[in-house]
């Protein structure tokens, strides 16, 4: 294993050290779960291990860096809950026969939070294009009507999205 290699891993070491129970105390307070917290923990510190950035730059504040990429995971978390809650509460109503198996449930999830994530992803009017036409039913002159744009821009938005949705795949 070259030097440097060795070097950086010190450095994580190091820096795991002094400041995971730090940061897990921290998102314990942030989110009332210590399982939670222990995770989120855990990926912030793999998070940083992931992104090959140099800890020497952290400088005499890395609890900044921490606290920026707990807060980005943290957020996420929260993001996921909304959309697992949102999909349970859909499937409550459904008999025990039509209720989707836990594995089915798994996957269904998986692939929401990758949508969820790609609708965030998009430009702000490109996404509300796509959700009014695939959730409101809209057709392309009704949405170019409705936002008081031209109907080309319309359907480039609309090529942006589903190139979005192909790139899921």
């Amino acid at each position: 294993m070259p030097g440097t290699e060795l070097a950086h891993q010190a450095e994580i070491h190091t820096l795991y050290s002094d400041h995971h129970g730090w940061l897990q105390g921290w998102l314990r307070r942030k989110l009332g779960n210590h399982c939670d917290a222990a995770d989120i923990a855990q990926d912030t510190f793999m998070r940083l291990l992931g992104g090959r950035r140099d800890t020497a730059r952290l400088g005499e504040e890395p609890r900044a860096l921490l606290t920026h990429i707990a807060r980005c995971l943290v957020i996420d978390h929260w993001r996921r809950q909304d959309v697992e809650r949102a999909y349970l509460e859909t499937i409550a109503h459904l008999p025990e026969p039509e209720m989707p198996s836990p594995e089915t449930r798994w996957l269904v999830l998986e692939t929401l939070y990758r949508i969820e994530a790609m609708l965030r992803g998009l430009p702000h009017l490109t996404r509300q294009i796509f959700l009014l036409a695939q959730l409101d039913g809209m057709k392309y002159r009704q949405i170019s009507d409705q936002l008081n744009i031209s109907l080309p821009t319309v359907k480039r938005h609309m090529r942006k999205a589903f190139l979005a949705c192909l790139s899921l795949e």
